[in-house]
C-alpha cells in the first residue's frame, strides 16, 4: 500500500522502509483473505499486471486525497512564514531530509497528532476495507474526479485559512503599522523594527490561533473522508 510510504501523517515518522512495505503487505493480506470475492479470477501474468496498475492508481487516489489538507496546512504556514520573515530560513526535515518551512511544519505535526487522535487511522482502515469490498481487485476503473477533486482542493484551502487566519491578519496590520512608523520617522531602522514586533506577534497569536482553529484542523481532516470516496 503506498499510503504508509507517501501520504502524511505516516511519512511525517521516521519508520524503516522495510517495515512500512510489511506492514502495507499485511494489511492488504488481511483484508483480502476477509473477502474472498474480491480476490482474482485468474492468476496469469497478464491479469496480475493489468491487476497491480490499476490497484496503484487507486492508491495513488488515496495517498492524493491525504496530502491535500496536510498541503494547506503547509500552505498556510508557509504563508505566516514569509509574512513574519521566517522565510530566509528552512529546516532540515529528518524524516524526509528535505528543507520544510518553520510554521508549516508546526500546522502539519499538528495535523498528523489531530488526525490519530480522532481515530482517523482507523477511519482510514475502514475505508481500504470497504473499498476492497465493492471494488474487486483489477476491476477499478478511474472515473472522472476533476471536477470532484478541484471542488474538494478549493474547499481544503479556503478552511485553512480559519485554522491560522487570525496570524495573517495580525500581521498584516503590523506591517501597516510599520509602515506608517517608516513615514513618521523615516531614520527608523524598519527592517529590524518590523521583525521584532512580527516575532513577537507570532508567538503571541499563533497559539491562540491553534487553539481556536483546532476545530477547523479537525473538520479538514473530517472532509476528507467524507470526499474521499467521491475520487474513487
Amino acid at each position: 500500500m503506498p499510503i504508509f510510504a507517501f501520504a502524511p501523517p505516516f511519512n511525517l515518522i521516521m519508520i524503516p522502509r522495510l517495515v512500512r512495505a510489511l506492514l502495507g503487505i499485511a494489511l492488504a493480506t488481511a483484508m483480502i483473505s476477509a473477502n474472498p470475492a474480491a480476490m482474482l479470477p485468474s492468476a496469469d501474468a497478464g491479469t496480475i499486471a493489468t491487476a497491480a496498475l490499476r490497484e496503484m492508481l487507486l492508491g495513488i487516489i488515496f495517498v492524493l486525497a491525504l496530502q491535500l489538507p496536510f498541503a494547506a496546512f503547509n500552505f498556510i504556514g508557509r504563508t505566516i512564514d514569509i509574512q513574519a520573515g521566517y522565510g530566509i530560513a528552512l529546516l532540515i526535515d529528518p524524516a524526509t531530509r528535505t528543507q520544510v518551512p518553520l510554521v508549516g511544519t508546526l500546522l502539519s505535526l499538528l495535523g498528523g497528532a489531530a488526525f490519530f487522535a480522532m481515530d482517523g487511522h482507523l477511519s482510514l482502515l475502514r475505508l481500504l476495507s470497504a473499498s476492497v469490498q465493492s471494488i474487486p481487485l483489477g476491476q477499478w476503473a478511474m472515473p472522472d474526479t476533476v471536477g470532484p477533486l478541484s471542488q474538494f482542493m478549493s474547499l481544503l484551502f479556503l478552511a485553512s485559512f480559519g485554522v491560522a487566519g487570525a496570524v495573517i491578519l495580525a500581521l498584516f496590520l503590523a506591517d501597516l503599522v510599520v509602515a506608517a512608523l517608516s513615514r513618521t520617522v523615516p531614520q527608523m531602522n524598519v527592517l529590524v523594527l518590523g521583525f521584532q514586533i512580527k516575532s513577537i506577534l507570532l508567538l503571541t497569536m499563533l497559539p491562540v490561533a491553534i487553539g481556536l482553529g483546532s476545530a477547523t484542523m479537525l473538520r479538514m481532516i473530517t472532509m476528507t473522508f467524507e470526499h474521499l470516496p467521491r475520487l474513487i
